[in-house]
């Protein structure tokens, strides 16, 4: 896998920690959560930065976009005990295809 898909991945990653943190600060009531909000999108946007220099931005965004949003909903499911219903599920699934789609077919991605 290039160097730029791990930088994007470990982005991805820094960000959902970052978005399940900012729940979890209850609104930055809670110190721990919200230093770690802050450390995490620092994180976040270092590696995105990185990716950016092999990936063009709107490629690098739907997929950071779209892998956050599918793995958000997940971790809000798991830990948070939020429901998904039938369309919710659906619209999830058509991210994935859609971030398929960009990565197998798109010669706009950089492989």
């Amino acid at each position: 896998m290039p160097v730029h898909y791990i930088y994007l991945i470990v982005a991805v990653m820094f960000e959902t920690v970052g978005t399940t943190a900012l729940q979890a600060s209850q609104q930055f009531t809670r110190a721990g959560p919200t230093v770690a909000v802050v450390l995490a999108y620092i994180c976040a946007f270092f590696f995105l930065g990185l990716a950016l220099k092999y990936i063009p931005v709107g490629v690098a965004y739907a997929i950071w976009s779209g892998l956050g949003i599918v793995l958000i909903a997940g971790i809000g499911f798991v830990v948070f005990g939020q429901r998904l219903d039938l369309p919710a599920v659906l619209g999830l699934a058509m991210i994935i295809g859609g971030i398929l789609v960009i990565h197998l077919f798109s010669k706009s991605a950089t492989h």
